[in-house]
């Protein structure tokens, strides 16, 4: 088995870093930039920072934040919020993201995948998906989870890598921010259905969980914000409980 990745997430909103609860309750947690300097210097694999408001208030993402990242980071990130369009990614990516994340649009215009993953690579596009439990299935979500689709969230990620999508980036909203775990029943059914490496977000709270990420829900790396933000556990910290339970990360 590959190495693991452990990849911290900085959502972000008005030019700050932002925490919440089942994407609602948001709560200020800092400086973007000194938070991803501070996780690089932990052993971070990779980061990813998402403008939670940019789809909702139809703003763009610019590449400046990509440009000030990578001016303090060595190690690869994603940025994600607010792309429409191929050219914006070709922006971003010229400013030094490794990666851009792509929801909204993406579902809008699936051939923006197609597109933008024909012109960069496709390991370049990263499709993310906001999911929430509808009886035995789960749906995809837009806006920072306020507009419901009426999609499969498995059937859409199968869709995505079909096109191009190089990764998913899948978060599951009822579990975000709880900390009691992530969704390894979703996690599983799409990291079992496509091809691609799955990021499992949404809930964590200890080493176990990440551990379980791997082992039951077959994901690839997993996204965590909350408790590394709040100084519950350290990336390092959770990468010896990780290896110590027989998952391969880098130490």
């Amino acid at each position: 088995m590959t190495s693991i990745r452990i990849i911290p997430c900085l959502d972000i909103r008005d030019g700050r870093v932002v925490k919440g609860t089942q994407f609602v309750n948001i709560r200020d947690a800092g400086d973007p930039i000194e938070l991803a300097k501070y996780y690089n210097d932990q052993g971070a694999d990779e980061l990813v920072f998402l403008d939670i408001t940019a789809s909702h208030e139809r703003r763009e993402t610019v590449a400046e934040l990509a440009s000030r990242v990578a001016e303090q980071i060595f190690i690869p990130f994603t940025v994600g919020g607010g792309i429409s369009e191929a050219d914006q990614i070709r922006e971003i990516l010229l400013a030094g993201a490794d990666k851009v994340s792509l929801n909204t649009a993406a579902v809008n215009n699936p051939a923006l995948i197609e597109e933008s993953s024909r012109r960069y690579g496709a390991q370049c596009i990263v499709c993310a998906i906001d999911a929430k439990q509808t009886g035995d299935s789960w749906e995809v979500y837009l806006h920072g989870g306020r507009t419901a689709t009426g999609l499969d969230a498995v059937e859409w990620a199968q869709e995505a890598v079909r096109l191009g999508a190089g990764e998913i980036l899948l978060t599951s909203m009822d579990q975000d921010g709880a900390r009691d775990g992530y969704d390894l029943a979703l996690t599983r059914a799409i990291s079992t259905s496509v091809g691609v490496p799955v990021i499992a977000s949404g809930g964590a709270g200890t080493a176990q969980h990440l551990v379980d990420a791997v082992e039951k829900g077959k994901a690839d790396a997993v996204l965590l914000a909350g408790i590394l933000h709040d100084g519950v556990s350290t990336v390092h910290g959770l990468k010896e409980e990780m290896a110590a339970a027989g998952v391969p990360v880098r130490l």
